[in-house]
């Protein structure tokens, strides 16, 4: 029976797991990599982090699995979206990747609509607005600010297609990844020549772009011989990691919500059709299922709010036998009321996407007063995020998008108390999976489909993807987050100029 590999290259760490036929993973290993802020709001990452990373897991996992080099039939990739990877001629890095968080391009996305005719006709080429986080403003901010390294610049790639190359040799992607680019066609899934063009950018600087299931090269010999696997191994297109985190968790037919939280937090619903917003608040974007698509909303700090706590102010905090620090805190959290007695959070610690595109948004708390303790302060963070992720779920109510069950990855699901949250500010059931593999299942679903196993992607999702457990809505609880949800709206509404004045004085 053949293996088949799922990486996920994220933000801070690689996950890779191996998945037999039926869909159970049989081996897995992580490794993290480093980022770097060298200014405030920017986000970098070396990728040859990134290979080592996947080179670590991909030996350990199959190490663990003690499966044979000819056993692994194929390989899918997912990554972080929308990081900018620049190689010169001869392939060699131009600059450190510029990631999904990194928010120094203001200008460039003023000077996209500009040169694009306006944000409507933005648009109506490519179904999303310019925003901070994209790949396109990136590579306008380097040809702005580091003409020099532009001028070297030969290939652009993604994240996870960095690591295609290394793999295979080849300069390809996926629709699902290149749709965060802003530079696909949503609809017709091919590069826009009409944005391409206006934007002076040459279309040879882009991969082929595949559907996410297609086989799109085989592992050189010194890539197999330094994985410890076979030539004979397939790559597969993969997708981005929202699109691979709903392969994962079965989101693709209608009315199935995915909500995920991670270093970020998505809401992320299947659509069969190509209907976007026509006030651009979801990103419309192609799904890893071959000519579907997708909406989501994106709030940029979701679980990195609770890493940012944890690291920064929670130095008295140790793991206690087989419980984690987050465990603990979770607990600390459980034991205040729901509304955290009048404490607001507002988790915009890396500006905000949805529903704002405001890069100046700051994160804070209001509301603090003297009785508050530590437990309160964590339940605040978790309802805010869940509150920002409620920005997208009344988006899609908004939008007549039927949310009829919502299935729950990251950490929102490794918290029975978080869980329990996203139930009742939602008011929806919350459901859990057989798995907690995410992205990297998803993309081990395709690598699977790609080498023959399943017919296509919603068939492998069927065959492997169960529901366990639903959470149901707590009705007090329900009208306790229901009066509370306007004053969170309100008071972004409230700071935000005060956020561009914070961010002027940077």
């Amino acid at each position: 029976m053949g293996l088949y590999v799922g990486i996920d290259i994220g933000t801070s760490g690689t996950k890779t797991i191996l998945i037999d036929g039926q869909g159970k993973v049989v081996a897995e290993a992580t490794a993290g990599h480093p980022i770097s802020h060298p200014k405030p709001m920017w986000s970098e990452q070396n990728p040859d982090d990134w290979w080592r990373a996947v080179v670590q897991t991909v030996q350990q996992a199959v190490k663990k699995s003690r499966a044979k080099s000819a056993d692994i039939k194929a390989i899918g990739l997912s990554g972080q979206m929308h990081g900018a990877v620049l190689l010169d001629k001869n392939q060699k890095l131009l600059r450190p990747a510029i990631l999904w968080n990194d928010q120094r391009t203001a200008a460039e996305c003023k000077q996209i609509e500009v040169l694009s005719g306006g944000k409507k006709k933005l648009v109506s080429m490519v179904a999303n607005p310019a925003l901070t986080g994209f790949t396109a403003p990136k590579i306008l901010w380097v040809r702005n600010n580091e003409p020099r390294k532009f001028e070297k610049m030969a290939h652009v790639l993604l994240p996870k297609d960095e690591i295609r190359r290394r793999l295979t040799g080849d300069f390809a992607t996926d629709v699902s990844d290149a749709s965060g680019t802003l530079l696909l066609d949503i609809k017709t899934r091919i590069w826009s020549k009409k944005l391409l063009g206006l934007l002076d950018l040459d279309p040879g600087l882009f991969p082929k772009c595949y559907e996410s299931e297609d086989v799109t090269g085989r592992l050189t010999r010194a890539a197999a011989t330094e994985l410890g696997l076979s030539t004979d191994c397939l790559v597969v297109g993969g997708a981005g990691d929202c699109a691979a985190g709903a392969i994962g968790t079965g989101v693709v037919e209608s009315g199935i919500v995915n909500s995920s939280i991670g270093t970020s937090s998505v809401v992320f619903v299947h659509c069969d059709e190509f209907r976007p917003d026509p006030n651009a608040r979801l990103h419309t974007f192609c799904h890893a299922v071959r000519n579907k698509w997708h909406q989501m909303g994106v709030t940029l700090t979701g679980g990195g709010a609770m890493e940012w706590f944890r690291n920064e102010l929670c130095g008295d905090k140790k793991a206690s036998g087989k419980r984690s620090v987050y465990q603990m805190l979770d607990e600390e959290a459980a034991a205040v009321p729901a509304g955290s007695e009048g404490l607001f959070f507002l988790p915009y610690l890396a500006g905000e996407r949805t529903p704002h595109a405001d890069p100046n948004a700051r994160g804070c708390m209001v509301g603090l007063t003297l009785s508050h303790k530590r437990g309160h302060i964590v339940r605040s963070i978790m309802e805010g995020v869940t509150m920002a992720m409620r920005d997208s779920v009344e988006i899609m109510r908004d939008l007549k998008i039927p949310v009829q069950q919502v299935r729950a990855t990251g950490g929102g699901a490794a918290s029975r108390l978080w869980m329990q949250m996203q139930a009742d500010i939602f008011d929806s059931p919350i459901s859990t999976i057989n798995s907690s593999q995410g992205a990297a299942l998803g993309v081990a679903l395709l690598a699977a489909t790609g080498a023959g196993e399943f017919k296509n992607v919603v068939e492998a999702c069927k065959a492997t993807v169960k529901t366990v457990e639903t959470v149901r809505p707590n009705k007090a609880a329900v009208q306790n987050y229901n009066a509370r949800f306007p004053l969170f709206q309100q008071l972004y509404k409230s700071l935000k100029q005060d956020f561009q004045s914070i961010a002027a004085l940077r």
